[in-house]
């Protein structure tokens, strides 16, 4: 239902993931039972999650690492490993610098032109190791390091930027990357982000993407919404190119997975977003608190040293676990953000899905309250889901 702004405008109302709880059916399963794989681009993994494109989340052994564990991780083409050979010293500088110099520090270490020999040495360097090799590059250069990255050995290319929509206008003077054309001349499969909406979702679709990835500014280091005033809560985003998704699957038999990009920061936040539609999620925050994790206790957004305007901002996540305790336990800390794998299952059995699909189709209520209810002195005492 339209609700009325003022005279002549009209919004939807939207909800983000904070917003719902998911309802146990009739019956519940044995954790141990549930199937929690999912496929992308011909390729199987256990955990239906993905390491965000990041400086401060993967790199090539966070990379191998989540391969190992039964996820995947995606280097960010545009990022630190591929502009300098040792990166080591630069996320020093980036984790040591004050507040009132980040943003201006950023923009110079980013202002180092990517050296093209780094992105095959990279690619070259986790397949040696036995990992899935994914990358992500703005649309902007997706072709100029799509075809390096395809003979370096890649498995699947990422092309991401704030908004990505099939009809892009540009200036007479500039290239315009014609998606379907790049999907279809690409030998790997070619993920495509980031979207909101039913219609964008079903064009990227037809363009030829293996995977559509939905979320535009929830992530934690994230300032999009602030500073552009643009998005859609996650849990309206995932629901309507989840629809689109389905649609177009009825229409020509191809199941193209939706990701669920951003904000997602618990077990509880995984599960809400399946329920929601997605097949997985890309988080950055929650594995950037990885002892393994190249951002050293800190964690920034892809477009923070933007040279014009940044949006994105350097939080301090701290380190918890490894790669290992987040994703697949044991847990130590209480407040969801350890074994997120483990979460999945229980919640899935808790829930009586025993696969993805059937998790998509739990019953959802709107509650607001979900994550005060009742918990007072886990709010005093910062314990919990309190913290």
């Amino acid at each position: 239902m339209d609700i009325v702004i003022g005279r002549g405008r009209y919004a939807r109302r939207a909800y983000g993931i904070d917003e719902i709880a998911l309802v146990p059916g009739n019956r519940t399963i044995d954790p141990r039972l549930v199937n929690t794989t999912w496929e992308i681009g011909g390729i199987l993994r256990e955990i239906p999650i993905i390491a965000s494109a990041m400086d401060s989340v993967v790199d090539v052994n966070v990379a191998v690492k989540l391969t190992e564990l039964g996820a995947l991780g995606v280097i960010n083409l545009d990022g630190l490993q591929t502009r300098y050979a040792d990166p080591n010293p630069i996320l020093d500088k980036v984790t040591q610098v004050g507040k009132e110099e980040f943003v201006p520090l950023m923009q110079s270490l980013y202002s180092e032109p990517v050296k093209l020999e780094l992105i095959t040495e990279r690619i070259k360097e986790i397949k040696a190791r036995g990992g899935i090799a994914c990358v992500s590059a703005v649309p902007a250069n997706a072709a100029k390091y799509g075809k390096i990255a395809v003979e370096a050995g890649c498995d699947l290319f990422f092309v991401q930027s704030t908004v990505v929509s099939t009809n892009h206008l540009v200036p007479a003077d500039s290239m315009l990357l014609d998606l379907a054309r790049f999907c279809a001349e690409m030998p790997i499969p070619v993920i495509l982000g980031n979207c909101v909406t039913y219609e964008v979702t079903l064009e990227l679709m037809k363009a030829g993407a293996a995977a559509v990835l939905v979320g535009i500014g929830p992530g934690a280091a994230c300032t999009s919404r602030g500073v552009l005033g643009v998005g859609v809560p996650q849990a309206t985003a995932i629901a309507d190119c989840a629809a689109a998704r389905n649609d177009f699957y009825r229409a020509t038999g191809k199941y193209v997975p939706i990701v669920a990009d951003g904000g997602l920061i618990t077990g509880g936040d995984i599960c809400k977003s399946i329920a929601c539609g997605a097949d997985a999620v890309m988080i950055g925050s929650p594995l950037a608190r990885a002892q393994e994790a190249p951002g050293r206790g800190f964690h920034w957004g892809m477009a923070t040293p933007s040279p014009v305007l940044p949006r994105g901002t350097r939080i301090k996540v701290g380190c918890t676990g490894t790669l290992e305790q987040i994703l697949r336990g044991p847990a130590v800390l209480d407040d969801g953000t350890h074994n997120l794998l483990g979460a999945l299952q229980t919640s899935m059995g808790t829930l009586g899905a025993q696969t993805l699909k059937e998790m998509q189709n739990v019953e959802i209520v709107i509650a607001p309250s979900l994550l005060t209810e009742g918990k007072v002195y886990q709010k005093a005492q910062q314990l919990g889901m309190g913290k």
